[in-house]
């Protein structure tokens, strides 16, 4: 066997590592379940190709006891784990749509994007793009998935993730203010534990040197051609055209031990600035760390996490 075959090349434990022989051994996020009828929440999923070149899916999740003659809000939805592990398939995400599609009521498109480092960013961009003109495509109730065509409001749509998949939403959002996609209706974005960073530390990052150099150095992991950590896709202060974000509301989850929390806010603060004309809020849950809820789902402030979204997306705009 060749040495090199032992041999990491980059050890970003508790997540993955790379060897000299180009493997890469995932850590977490490498089991996945099923699609199925949960019994729990009697929500319905199903696992559809939006993509064949390469050859990507959704998994799409639907509430009981649709009313033929009601269409629901579309959620599409990111999954986080840096751009490098995890997918919609995983328990817990599974778990999560689960319980988001029966509170607020909604159909869930849960995006699988290629992942770094076999496939660098902006691979994951392009995909989940990619996923929104599949969306599109069900305009005229003739698109290739059924559930799409009788039950999906696309004249109510939001973007939502977590961590890097907040970050992703985020930018999808910019995308859709600069080039719209006029089959979708983008009311709103989610952003819960936002993966922002920057080159000039704030708040408590000032105290975190080791933290910082380790979140900038997986960024280039994931993004190896970046202009680093001022790169408009993981700072939104230094994108010029912020202020276009392609949506009129904003929620953004933050938690009070999350290395991230000071990027969210600071999120909130220049989006204000930006000439944006929307509206955002900023729900912060104290005492918890990053992706609580994800791990702790009948954990109290989890369950205040996904009926701030349900209560969220259910909001009736002001005509």
């Amino acid at each position: 066997m060749d040495s090199t075959s032992s041999e990491i090349a980059l050890d970003y434990s508790p997540f993955l590592r790379t060897y000299k022989d180009g493997r890469v051994e995932r850590l977490m996020g490498i089991h996945v379940v099923p699609p199925s009828l949960d019994p729990d929440t009697n929500v319905q999923s199903k696992d559809i190709p939006y993509s064949q070149e390469p050859n990507l899916s959704s998994r799409l999740f639907l509430p009981k006891n649709t009313d033929p003659n009601q269409k629901l809000p579309l959620l599409v939805y990111y999954h986080g784990g840096g751009f490098c592990i995890e997918s919609p398939f995983s328990p817990h995400y599974h778990n999560f749509c689960n319980i988001l599609a029966a509170e607020a009521n909604i159909i869930i498109v849960s995006v699988d994007y290629r992942r770094a480092p076999e496939h660098c960013l902006p691979a994951a961009y392009d995909d989940s793009w990619t996923v929104l003109n599949w969306v599109a495509s069900h305009v005229n109730g003739d698109g290739p998935e059924e559930w799409l065509n009788f039950h999906a409001d696309l004249s109510s749509v939001f973007f939502a993730g977590d961590s890097a998949g907040a970050n992703i939403a985020h930018c999808m959002a910019m995308k859709y203010g600069e080039q719209k996609l006029s089959a979708i209706n983008l009311v709103g974005i989610v952003l819960i534990h936002p993966y922002f960073w920057g080159k000039e530390p704030i708040g408590n990052e000032v105290k975190e040197s080791e933290t910082r150099s380790k979140i900038e150095g997986f960024w280039y992991f994931a993004y190896p051609s970046s202009s680093g950590s001022d790169d408009p896709l993981l700072n939104p202060a230094t994108d010029p055209k912020f202020g276009s974000l392609g949506c009129s509301r904003v929620l953004v989850f933050v938690a009070e031990k999350d290395f991230l929390r000071d990027r969210g806010w600071y999120y909130s603060e220049i989006l204000k600035k930006s000439g944006w004309g929307g509206s955002v809020e900023v729900d912060e849950a104290k005492e918890e760390d990053h992706v609580f809820h994800l791990f702790s789902p009948e954990n109290e402030k989890s369950k205040a996490m996904i009926k701030s979204m349900a209560s969220f997306i259910n909001q009736k705009d002001k005509s």
